[in-house]
């Protein structure tokens, strides 16, 4: 089998995992775990995501974090290009963005220091499995190039897949936190 068909065929289990976690409201405590470890970088560049389909959601999260610093969203620019990341703050207009996640609609550009990291599926190497676009790749390498950049993966405990196919290109998380736990890679 392929790469592309192995990637494919654990999206398509991880998927239906995810589906359910979420359909059981099974990310009590995530938030919790997740402002933890993000507490020791407070004021620094953060950027979160806003929730599509069935991912676990860090609009809660992202919120008390913009108490403390800025707050930004990623922004797709289009295929083959890394994410751009908008200033966002609770409450701020947004508009439709590609793949039905919602971008501010005015605000400043920034440069993450710290990424919450959306995904379809994670392994405990640091491994993360995406949509399949490379986005947070992209992204990761460019700003890993410039200045340590940190990737916190954020998910269900159920999205856990035993060892992901991983390319060359494909970039580690630093960390990964669930409902049950925070890994560290």
């Amino acid at each position: 089998m392929s790469l592309a068909n192995t990637k494919a065929a654990a999206r398509k289990a991880a998927f239906a995992r995810r589906k359910a976690a979420f359909e059981a409201g099974q990310g009590a405590g995530a938030a919790r775990r997740l402002l933890g470890w993000l507490a020791p970088h407070r004021g620094r560049v953060l950027a979160g995501y806003m929730p599509i389909r069935t991912e676990i959601d860090p609009l809660p999260v992202m919120a008390e974090m913009a108490a403390h610093g800025p707050v930004c969203v990623p922004v797709i620019e289009g295929a083959g290009r890394p994410l751009r990341f908008r200033e966002w703050k609770p409450g701020c207009a947004l508009t439709e963005g590609p793949f039905g996640a919602r971008v501010p609609e005015s605000g400043a550009w920034l440069s993450p220091e710290v990424l919450i990291v959306p995904l379809v599926a994670f392994d405990r190497r640091g491994g993360r499995l995406g949509y399949g676009g490379g986005f947070y790749d992209r992204t990761l390498e460019a700003l890993r190039a410039v200045r340590p950049t940190l990737a916190v993966g954020y998910a269900f405990a159920a999205q856990e897949a035993g060892a992901l196919p991983l390319e060359p290109t494909d970039q580690k998380l630093d960390a990964l936190v669930t409902e049950r736990e925070v890994i560290r890679f």
